[in-house]
């Protein structure tokens, strides 16, 4: 499975930085994967829901860790070249932030 298209929207937001939605095979596509800011720096958090009980459940998530890592990878690097292509568009307007 491959990956054919990231679409970056940035949040800039304290610690959620970006939503990633991911094309594989121009065939299927993962919406709402989250950038988060952590205390070791950004990673991929898949899409979950908030159950009954307070706890969140992933809804997708990759199956093996070489899977993960490729699309880690990626995504972080899509992530890495919108800010790059958009540095204000990760911070917050002004009234925004009021």
């Amino acid at each position: 499975m491959k990956i054919t298209e990231i679409r970056i929207h940035l949040m800039g937001e304290e610690r959620l930085k970006a939503f990633a939605s991911v094309t594989f095979d121009d065939s299927f596509v993962v919406r709402n994967m989250k950038v988060v800011e952590g205390t070791k720096g950004v990673f991929l958090c898949m899409p979950s829901r908030k159950l009954p009980d307070g706890s969140h459940k992933d809804m997708v998530h990759p199956i093996n860790q070489e899977f993960r890592e490729y699309l880690e990878t990626n995504v972080l690097k899509a992530y890495t070249e919108e800010l790059a292509k958009n540095p204000d568009g990760a911070k917050k307007t002004s009234h925004e932030e009021e």
